[in-house]
């Protein structure tokens, strides 16, 4: 399969477009074909290695993760023995944050609970923006603006 490869901290001019192994799922994950992947905070952290203490966690020198991507959104090819969630074919989005990343390749062999069944009225596109960027909207509506459920907003 084609991913997107980091081997070192910097811009994104140094990440280059490889041949890899296709991953195959394990007893709990999902391998899932990826159809949108999205571009946030987490992406920009990882290629760039900062703020520096993150570096105790993700690499000191060099990147541990190799193909970064945070959001993805796609359909499901196979799972593993555990997983009953999921079956091929299902549309999925979810955030890899918690697990070791990877979206930026064709496919990605994910925990099945960091996944959620896509609702159909949604496109890849639409679905690959909730995960992570949706938390952080959630948050700052319920922690920052206070607003509670049923609450509405007019300006």
């Amino acid at each position: 399969m084609r991913a997107i490869v980091q081997h070192k901290y910097g811009p994104p001019e140094q990440l280059s477009l490889r041949e890899v192994d296709t991953p195959s799922p394990k007893a709990g994950e999902v391998l899932v074909k990826i159809h949108a992947a999205g571009v946030n905070d987490w992406d920009l952290g990882l290629l760039y290695g900062k703020p520096i203490f993150m570096r105790l966690f993700i690499g000191l020198f060099r990147p541990k993760i190799a193909i970064i991507g945070c959001e993805i959104a796609g359909v499901v090819e196979q799972i593993g023995s555990e997983v009953t969630r999921f079956k091929p074919g299902d549309k999925v989005y979810g955030d890899l944050s918690d697990s070791r990343f990877g979206g930026y390749a064709e496919f990605v062999s994910v925990r099945h609970d960091a996944l959620a069944h896509m609702p159909s009225n949604l496109s890849f596109a639409q679905a690959v923006a909730i995960p992570h960027a949706g938390l952080l909207a959630l948050q700052g509506l319920r922690d920052i603006a206070e607003l509670s459920p049923g609450a509405i907003c007019l300006d």
